[in-house]
């Protein structure tokens, strides 16, 4: 099974912190049905990470997806419908996302052969 391994930075709007740590405690507070929706998409991690440089917060997406999964903006899920809707009120859209290139993936067998 071909894997996708991605990391990518997108910036978050000013003013719009106090929302992510929001839109976080959301996706906590709601994991069963984000695992859920997870599975529809054949991701198999997702991770998101928060940093701040030079007074503006970047939140990084660190994934492992299988193919042919659901797509996020197509979801009839609840929880991915409020996603979508942290997502655009927080994410700054002017700002071009940047994605690290994946140099070397490392996953033992058999946490792959689950995977497939």
């Amino acid at each position: 099974m071909k894997l996708t391994t991605e990391l990518s930075r997108f910036k978050v709007k000013q003013g719009k912190e106090v929302v992510v740590e929001q839109w976080i405690e959301f996706l906590e507070e709601h994991m069963d049905n984000v695992l859920l929706t997870l599975e529809d998409e054949k991701m198999f991690i997702e991770t998101i990470f928060s940093e701040t440089l030079d007074g503006n917060t970047y939140l990084y997406w660190y994934s492992v997806q299988g193919e042919g999964g659901a797509e996020l903006e197509n979801s009839s899920h609840e929880v991915d419908q409020k996603h979508m809707e942290y997502w655009n009120d927080c994410i700054d859209s002017t700002y071009s996302p940047v994605d690290l290139e994946a140099k070397l993936v490392m996953i033992q067998k058999k946490v792959r052969s689950v995977m497939n």
